[in-house]
């Protein structure tokens, strides 16, 4: 089978949040999705998103193995479930995310002239009443470890003897997170009603509308929690990986306007049969490598004849061949998996961070790109490699310590090169590369162009080019969509939403990033008679062109390419 997977280089990472706001204003942007954010922007140290949601004991997400060896939801089985279904004590409550607020921007516009500034007092946008701020999605935002940060954040309360609290000796670096798309998903298996699906051409795991029932089940069974429940609609909802654009070969919204240019897209085929065994491996640590083995060669012949004949497209095998996450995950094996001790199988994965070592070595006065110096210091790096293998590699520092060491072994190599020096050939033989790879390496990850970070086929539906004609109305985006009738008090409640009624009436509707591609501005910003300059208004909402309603579906709105309900790959745990 073939997925979608995304590369997250966190070297490249500086915190502006630009992905997540514009994912906010494409997706979340509605009633309801106040405390949405299909993608975060997270500083580790830190509690994270919802707040500690790594405490697996706590909140029981994920997978895990019973007495047979056997997976199993770590919720429990059909029938605890079944049990708590009315009252399942480990769903987050919306503090656990934040209590979403605004501010009163009436009384700023209609202020009358006075002395002093008028101020606008936080409003909460589940009561409407006055808000005190004391939490939010971002709370921690480049606050590094600081004492709190270690009481409280899951994977340093395992790590506290190895980590120092002096203010000087603090480490941090910033973590964008998605849902994973996972080749197991636990969300999918949990939901009572089958509203969440796999899609068979891509991997997208979507949440079907109509089919929702707002159990919430697959809330507290996702591990990541990146599903998240809208208490207007009364429907689950999460990342759609942006399939509306990628079906026409365009990346997601998050992609496009990172500044840093740290995300990569490309297709991954994979053993679908073996994804149940890889899951059921023992060791947690022993996941990383199993996960590694599901993914199958796209230069190989057999391969390539058993994708055709599984129905995959040329095109598809031809995008896995040129996939710069397959390089970067297989080839070179930099990357690394977000927790893979949840037995997901995440498609989401990590470069992990080693800017800090340069600077401290040049300030000692040494030189911060030997490769000497750069191999000594990773063992003593002010991000400790027993953190970052508590996040990739379910505490395995073997993996964790060969991608630093590759990147280091990149550094130090191209700056010979870039000066014109003769390079030290004995760098590529010590960090298991070939000094042609090295050189592919470093063009991947520093100056790599747009059309080889984002490799994206075009859909396999043939309705794909029909993304403008999303503005025929998604069944979400009016009170008349699935699930609104029952919501009709909140929706008094939720009034300090879309432009909070600070917008000029010509110029009301949405900024429109659904159907950007980054090349003009046609499309983007809605003109003056509320119909904007591109072929819709509000791209906040997945659905098909018909408006079924999924939060996902393919552009005809039916799953994909006229395919039967898709669910998990063969072979994965249902």
């Amino acid at each position: 089978m073939a997925q979608l997977a995304m590369v997250m280089n966190l070297d490249k990472c500086i915190g502006c949040h630009t992905c997540s706001v514009t994912c906010k204003q494409a997706w979340t942007n509605r009633g309801g999705t106040e405390y949405v954010w299909f993608n975060n922007v997270e500083t580790r140290p830190g509690q994270g998103y919802p707040r500690r949601y790594e405490d697996q004991e706590k909140w029981k997400g994920g997978w895990t193995l019973n007495k047979k060896g056997k997976l199993t939801l770590k919720s429990g089985s059909r029938m605890k479930r079944l049990l708590n279904i009315f009252a399942n004590p480990d769903l987050p409550t919306v503090s656990d995310y934040y209590d979403p607020w605004s501010y009163d921007y009436e009384n700023l516009l209609s202020a009358p002239a006075m002395d002093t500034s008028p101020v606008a007092k936080p409003k909460s946008l589940i009561t409407g009443e006055d808000a005190k701020v004391t939490w939010g999605a971002n709370w921690d935002d480049s606050l590094g470890s600081g004492p709190e940060q270690v009481a409280k954040d899951p994977l340093l309360g395992k790590l506290e003897d190895k980590v120092k609290l002096e203010f000087e000796e603090t480490f941090m670096f910033y973590l964008p997170r998605i849902c994973e798309h996972c080749l197991n998903p636990s969300c999918a298996a949990a939901c009572p009603s089958g509203a969440i699906y796999k899609r068979s051409e891509d991997g997208i795991v979507l949440v079907d509308q109509d089919k929702c029932r707002g159990w919430r089940q697959c809330v507290s069974s996702c591990p990541y929690k990146k599903i998240y429940f809208n208490h207007k609609t009364g429907k689950a909802e999460k990342c759609t990986f942006c399939y509306p654009r990628v079906e026409v070969g365009i990346p997601t919204v998050c992609s496009e306007t990172c500044v840093g240019r740290l995300r990569y897209i490309g297709v991954m085929l994979y053993d679908a049969d073996a994804v149940q065994a890889a899951c059921e491996v023992k060791d947690d640590k022993d996941l990383y490598p199993a996960q590694l083995g599901v993914f199958l060669n796209p230069h190989d012949p057999r391969v390539i004849a058993e994708a055709e004949a599984a129905g995959i497209s040329p095109e598809w095998i031809q995008a896995a061949q040129d996939s710069p996450c397959y390089k970067l995950i297989v080839d070179y094996q930099i990357a690394l998996p977000l927790h893979p001790e949840y037995r997901t199988m995440p498609m989401v994965w990590y470069v992990p961070p080693l800017s800090p070592v340069v600077d401290v070595l040049s300030e000692t006065g040494h030189d911060g790109e030997n490769v000497d110096n750069l191999f000594g210091a990773i063992d003593a790096l002010r991000i400790p490699l027993e953190y970052l293998a508590e996040l990739f590699t379910a505490g395995e520092l073997g993996p964790v310590r060969s991608s630093l060491q590759r990147l280091a072994g990149m550094r130090s190599f191209m700056r010979s090169i870039n000066l014109g020096q003769e390079p030290d050939l004995t760098i590529p033989d010590s960090v298991g590369l070939e000094p042609e790879e090295i050189e592919a390496m470093y063009r991947l990850l520093a100056i790599a162009k747009y059309e080889h970070r984002y490799v994206i086929p075009q859909g396999a539906t043939s309705r794909a080019h029909e993304l403008d004609s999303l503005a025929t109305g998604c069944s979400l985006d009016t009170d008349g969509g699935p699930g609104m009738t029952a919501f009709d008090v909140m929706a008094e409640k939720f009034h300090l939403t879309d432009t909070n009624g600070a917008a000029p009436d010509e110029k009301s509707t949405r900024i429109n990033l659904l159907n950007w591609d980054g090349k003009n501005a046609s499309g983007l910003l809605p003109g003056r008679n509320g119909n904007g300059n591109g072929s819709h208004g509000n791209g906040s909402h997945g659905g098909g062109s018909n408006g079924n309603g999924h939060n996902g579906s393919a552009a005809n709105g039916n799953g994909g390419a006229n395919e039967p309900e898709s669910t998990l790959p063969a072979g994965a745990a249902r």
